[in-house]
């Protein structure tokens, strides 16, 4: 089936892109976020939407604002807490394929957001949506934020910063009120880009305020969505202690199933005796999840959990 690329205007004047991959009329679709910085050529996007067409699924990758190939018009970015435009894309892709089953899945940044927007939501989700995966979040933002600063986990915070910096900057010729430019110039750091970027710009007090409200962690205890979240212990992004407590409040939602894997890196999970084949584990582990519950709807585990 093909994959084609839409644009659709969002309620605030601005747009966002999506990559969509067709199915026949009824097939299950999922509905993909990528992680920062991250584009349709990601790797695990293109990995997850082979997996997608392996099975016969149709794919939704709802691109962020200005991570397409064009900057968006509004004055705001995209951030690890920012739900809205997730259920704008949810709710217009359940009411263009009522018959299909539908779930979410979210890689890194992207992750951090489906998780958030299921423990808002509860068990107020559209019927149609059967169950959600999340790889490699940065649980604690916080933390994760301070963690990457760290040893070589630096070398991917420079990478993030560099085109962080240039978005950031060209955002700022078209709003020069938008921000303190002179600080982001002297920005080192992912925590330093945030507190004088994205809290302010979406209306933070502070990279604290903006953490501590965004991270995942929080919302996690009010999903009743059957949800895989796929780890890996030594991710340079996150301190290996966040996950333990990530599993204390798993073992109280039987809505969460964790799996939590000693070597795979940062949506890395990639194996396989031939280096020209390949295994790509996350991308299979979270098609094989989500289409075992093809069959659950979201009030069944509702009741499981009000149960306990």
């Amino acid at each position: 089936m093909p994959v084609r690329r839409e644009r659709w205007d969002t309620p605030d004047g601005d747009f966002v892109d999506l990559l969509r991959l067709e199915a026949p009329a009824g097939a299950p679709r999922l509905i993909l976020l990528h992680g920062l910085e991250g584009t349709a050529r990601s790797h695990y996007v293109r990995a997850t939407l082979a997996e997608m067409r392996r099975r016969g699924w149709g794919a939704d990758v709802l691109i962020f604002r200005s991570c397409g190939d064009e900057p968006n018009r509004s004055r705001r970015f995209y951030h690890s807490g920012e739900t809205t435009d997730l259920a704008f894309v949810l709710d217009r892709v359940a009411r263009e394929h009522p018959l299909s089953a539908l779930f979410l899945a979210g890689f890194s940044l992207g992750g951090n957001v489906v998780l958030k927007y299921l423990g808002e939501q509860g068990d107020r989700l559209p019927a149609q949506v059967r169950a959600a995966a999340a790889v490699s979040v940065p649980f604690d933002l916080e933390r994760s934020a301070r963690h990457i600063s760290r040893g070589f986990s630096r070398v991917y915070e420079q990478v993030f910063l560099k085109t962080l910096r240039r978005k950031a900057i060209a955002k700022l010729s078209r709003f020069p009120d938008l921000f303190a430019g002179e600080r982001l110039q002297a920005a080192r750091t992912l925590w330093e880009f945030d507190d004088v970027v994205t809290a302010p710009v979406h209306g933070f007090e502070g990279a604290t305020d903006y953490y501590t409200r965004s991270s995942s962690i929080g919302f996690l205890a009010s999903i009743r969505l059957p949800t895989l979240l796929l780890s890996a212990v030594d991710d340079p992004f996150l301190p290996p202690d966040v996950l333990d407590r990530v599993r204390a409040v798993a073992a109280a939602n039987p809505a969460l199933e964790v799996d939590f894997v000693e070597r795979g890196g940062h949506v890395g999970f990639i194996s396989g005796s031939l280096p020209w084949r390949p295994f790509y584990y996350a991308e299979w582990r979270v098609a094989n999840f989500l289409e075992s519950r093809l069959g659950m709807r979201v009030v069944e585990v509702a009741a499981a959990v009000d149960e306990r």
